[in-house]
């Protein structure tokens, strides 16, 4: 058996992948730009990707793959359909970075209510030295505790930032496709009228895309304060932008972006430098034992594929 992973930079620093030798040959690529994709994988068995597209196009003369796996939850990058026509067997990981991406939710939301640039910028500035008064409490910040936090999508990275806010004393209300008797489901609207926090968990599908837009954004309290680490596309990236400059809300924490890296002309260049703008590259899911928990699971998804058993299969 042959396994290629295409995109072994995007997985970051501190992987051990001599486990897949177990199998037989490995051959790992940092990147694989489109042009060079079926020439790596043309006698490969199994394929593992990260971001690398997957598609008719540079999966046609590939007549030896059988199984591939994609180093993430989300596998839209992977035409699913085409590989069950081909008989190419699917897998994903669940449930992997659930607590990464929790911290980082968390992380953002703790970063823009209690102002952290600019309180920590005026004491390396110098400022608080020559000051000569003990404390500062400008910008005014406020407590997290009884605020009311939305979350879009109850999966299993929403519950637990449920768990987290509920720690620190926030409300939760959910807007979610299957109801959850544990919190108060409420439709969209409700949800955009009455957070104050709003974190954004749900797959990327036609129904998601620009979920948050101009009219929903228009129905926020302008102290609100929205976070995305599901998918770029299902805000109006513009219509956040645009929110944050005419001061409709308070701040936005984005991890995830329409395009990745997001080119030059992007909308969030025009605000990225704000105080009250946190944007980080596409880093939520990756804490280490996040990374080597998905690199466990694909072992474990290759190994029962070759004993013909079916485990995270998404093509069935």
């Amino acid at each position: 058996m042959k396994i290629v992973l295409l995109d072994k930079s995007t997985l970051g620093e501190g992987l051990d992948f001599s486990a897949f030798k177990q199998f037989g040959d490995v051959e790992l690529y940092d990147i694989t730009p489109p042009s060079q994709i079926t020439e790596r994988i043309l006698d490969a068995d199994v394929v593992v990707v990260n971001k690398v597209n997957l598609n008719a196009t540079n999966l046609a003369d590939v007549k030896n793959l059988k199984l591939i796996c994609a180093f993430a939850t989300g596998y839209d990058n992977i035409d699913v359909e085409y590989c069950k026509s081909r008989g190419i067997a699917v897998t994903n990981v669940v449930g992997y970075s659930t607590y990464s991406v929790a911290q980082l939710t968390i992380t953002m939301a703790l970063h823009l209510t209690s102002h952290i640039p600019e309180y920590t910028r005026f004491v390396e500035s110098g400022d608080y030295t020559k000051s000569g008064i003990q404390n500062r409490l400008i910008p005014l910040y406020h407590e997290l505790y009884g605020k009311t936090w939305g979350i879009i999508g109850l999966g299993n990275i929403g519950r637990q930032v449920a768990r987290c806010a509920e720690a620190l004393g926030c409300n939760i209300i959910a807007y979610t496709k299957t109801p959850n008797p544990k919190y108060t489901c409420v439709d969209l609207d409700t949800l955009c009228k009455e957070a104050d926090i709003i974190s954004i968990h749900t797959p990327l599908t036609p129904e998601t895309t620009k979920l948050i837009n101009s009219e929903k954004l228009a129905i926020m309290k302008k102290s609100a304060i929205i976070i995305n680490v599901a998918r770029g596309a299902v805000a109006d990236e513009e219509a956040l932008a645009n929110a944050i400059k005419d001061e409709k809300i308070s701040g936005i924490g984005v991890d995830v972006y329409s395009t990745e890296p997001f080119p030059a002309s992007h909308p969030y260049n025009e605000i990225a430098h704000l105080d009250n703008v946190c944007l980080t590259p596409h880093m939520a899911w990756g804490a280490l034992e996040a990374r080597v928990r998905c690199l466990e699971e694909i072992i474990k998804n290759i190994t029962a594929y070759t004993n013909g058993e079916e485990r995270c299969r998404v093509d069935k």
